[in-house]
């Protein structure tokens, strides 16, 4: 394109590219300085831009598709990011405030609608489904200061599916109503289309991710798979009669347990979402805002006041009702409300919908009014909903207590010997999964090397670093590189250790273990004998991810020694990570504890108990382990409290019983000569 054929607005591809990109660069720092949040920023920068404001660009193809995506987009990671087991137990209220959310708006909205701005019926339902609905257009801000995990943020998300659903189903009633569709066969259709795509959503997606995530571990390849699977999930809803928002948040619930936040995964999926799609999607929202209409119509400012003051009464009124009926405190009632409160997808696309409805009269069921209305619905709600999330999270980020079970976290290093390259990123996975999220420096991986060694090996023992630098950093972790030159193996991760006043040592262990092949052998010998640190032997058949259940067993007299708290954090970090909770089996008398450690303080984790008098009874586990499974095994060095002469026949035991699981048999650190624990 030449500068003579340059015309407003600007149709070159590579040109609203750029546009698009400087205003996602330079937008932020903008409004950081005004103190506005982000989502403002780009929504205003739309308006802009937009055909209504300096008209550079106009709302083409690509704004439709990049913003559908990002649409999405906010969805699937709002549905990753939910804690299941805090859903779990949230789910009643997530329910209710579910209900709430459309029903008050819909009753008072149906009031309002026909009392004060005179409309009919039908108009007057639809316009009242549309201040129901919410789009969770603040989410990102919510994941960005770190309190996504919050129950009032789970109870938000969850509500949004049920609020959404029968928004949309009032749409579909409507439309098929004046699409003369409305009849007996009608309801049998559509629900028979919800069941059947439903069921095969929830039956076929997580059997198929988990096998996917089995065979291929290359993160390029995982990410295409989930974007097949979020807009194969979409289409399946659109074609049974809803919206394709439905189908996105369902995929982030199904891949939840699969795409844990330690994941690398995880990682990408947010940045590109937070870099790409996410801002094209505010930014076409903001094309849609007509500034014009604040100063040439009356009656589109009447009925935008009227649209907005009924959505956020209605939204105010079902979070207060839902804070009151679970005691929940003002500041989770402030956060409900924000998340809760912006609209954008399923109220545009009611209407825009209810805009192409034409009635017996001649005219349409949402007038010109209501439209332009609802332009300025979505930028007051989206303002205000960004505003009061943004200052309510960040007073819950600042209050949230900083509490550890193991009370030497702070001063945790965790190495990783490396030698087999198949097993490098799940040691890293595993320990990103252990580690103090709080420390940025405490993961260090470790290659051996021997005097002899050629240059094969050098070369080899550097990928190896290389591999786990590149895994821990796609999860924004930092991982710090060790190489060294010693007589053996074993000599170099002790003075390693040592050097490095190391507290955990993770060792993988080789997976074709039998009864004429121990599950390990001198060098964790020697390891046990040379160190005080605790040192956890891990042999994963699977990815983390994938796993099903985690099983503890734990021997008489464990709360006794140096090392519990530590290793009873390290498992919960595990456990909550993965989402999956902790199957204790543990004598009567370490049970108690274990459930005060895991049910302290606002970190609380999920866990079953059995007892267990001793280790005569581990063969028993194995009927309720699979190849999902990963079996945690506490062991005790010889001399210690809890140490009994059964424990040296467990290497042996567990290669020959347990073939088929994940495992992990993890020595607790001890106290040292002078008395003293490690740390």
């Amino acid at each position: 394109m030449n500068l003579t054929e340059l015309s407003l607005p600007i149709t070159d591809p590579t040109w609203i590219f750029l546009i698009v990109l400087m205003i996602i660069l330079f937008a932020p720092m903008l409004f950081n300085r005004l103190r506005i949040p982000n989502i403002i920023g780009m929504i205003l920068a739309g308006v802009l831009i937009g055909e209504h404001g300096f008209n550079l660009l106009a709302r083409d193809s690509s704004f439709e598709l990049f913003g559908n995506v990002g649409l999405y987009y906010i969805m699937l990671l709002a549905g990753l990011d939910i804690n299941m087991e805090d859903f779990k137990h949230n789910r009643k209220k997530a329910a209710v405030l579910g209900l709430l959310t459309f029903s008050v708006p819909m009753v008072l909205g149906l009031i309002v609608n026909t009392s004060i701005l005179k409309y009919g019926l039908a108009t007057s339902i639809l316009l009242a489904s549309m201040y129901a609905s919410y789009t969770l257009i603040s989410y990102p801000i919510v994941l960005r200061l770190g309190v996504s995990r919050l129950r009032s943020v789970s109870i938000a998300v969850g509500a949004t599916a049920v609020t959404d659903t029968l928004t949309l189903l009032v749409l579909a009633v409507i439309s098929g109503i004046f699409h003369g569709s409305s009849g007996e066969s009608f309801w049998i259709i559509l629900a028979i289309k919800v069941f059947a795509f439903g069921a095969l959503i929830l039956y076929t997606f997580p059997r198929i991710a988990r096998w996917f995530f089995r065979k291929h571990d290359d993160t390029v390849m995982q990410f295409i798979f989930v974007m097949v699977l979020l807009f194969a999930a979409a289409g399946l809803m659109e074609l049974a009669g809803l919206e394709g928002i439905l189908g996105a948040f369902l995929t982030g619930i199904l891949l939840n347990r699969l795409i844990p936040s330690i994941s690398p995964l995880k990682s990408h999926l947010e940045f590109v979402g937070n870099a790409i799609f996410i801002p094209y999607f505010l930014i076409g929202v903001g094309m849609l805002i007509n500034l014009n209409v604040i100063f040439g119509d009356w009656g589109a400012i009447k009925v935008a006041l009227v649209m907005t003051a009924t959505a956020l009464a209605g939204k105010w009124i079902a979070s207060f009702i839902t804070q009151k009926t679970f005691s929940m405190a003002a500041s989770e009632r402030n956060l409900m409300f924000g998340l809760s409160t912006s609209q954008a997808a399923a109220t545009l696309a009611a209407a825009l919908i209810g805009y192409e409805i034409i009635l017996p009269d001649g005219s349409r069921l949402l007038n010109d009014d209501i439209l332009n209305g609802t332009i300025l619905l979505i930028l007051f709600t989206c303002t205000i909903s960004s505003l009061t999330t943004d200052r309510t999270a960040r007073r819950l980020a600042m209050e949230e207590p900083v509490t550890e079970r193991d009370p030497d976290g702070n001063q945790e290093k965790i190495l990783i010997p490396l030698a087999n390259p198949d097993t490098v990123k799940d040691l890293v996975c595993l320990s990103m999964a252990v580690r103090n999220p709080r420390i940025n420096d405490n993961l260090y991986a470790l290659s051996i090397l021997y005097d002899s060694d050629n240059s094969k090996a050098v070369n080899t023992a550097n990928r190896n670093l290389d591999t786990a630098a590149r895994t821990a950093a796609s999860a924004h972790v930092d991982l710090k590189k060790l190489s060294r030159y010693d007589v053996n193996i074993a000599s170099g991760i002790i003075h390693t250790a040592k050097e490095q006043e190391i507290t955990t040592l993770l060792i993988g262990l080789r997976r074709d273990t039998d009864s004429r092949n121990p599950i390990f052998g001198n060098l964790a010998v020697n390891l046990l004998r040379s160190l005080s640190c605790e040192i956890m032997l891990s042999r994963l058949m699977v990815p983390i991810n994938t796993l099903s259940q985690i099983v503890v067993a734990v021997p008489p007299k464990a709360q006794f020694e140096a090392g519990f708290g530590r290793w009873v954090e390290h498992l919960c970090r595990l456990s909550n990570s993965l989402e999956r909770p902790l199957h204790f089996h543990a004598h009567q008398d370490t049970i108690p504890l274990l459930r005060s450690l895991l049910e302290e303080g606002p970190r609380r984790t999920e866990a079953i108990y059995t007892a267990m008098e001793d280790y005569s009874h581990i063969r028993e586990l194995a009927s309720e382990l699979d190849d999902d499974s990963l079996l945690a095994v506490i062991s005790s060095r010889s001399g210690t409290i809890s140490h009994d002469s059964s424990f040296e026949r467990l290497p042996r035991l567990l290669g020959r019983e347990f073939t088929s699981c994940s495992l992990i048999l993890l020595y607790p650190e001890k106290y040292d000569d002078s008395g003293q624990s490690l740390s």
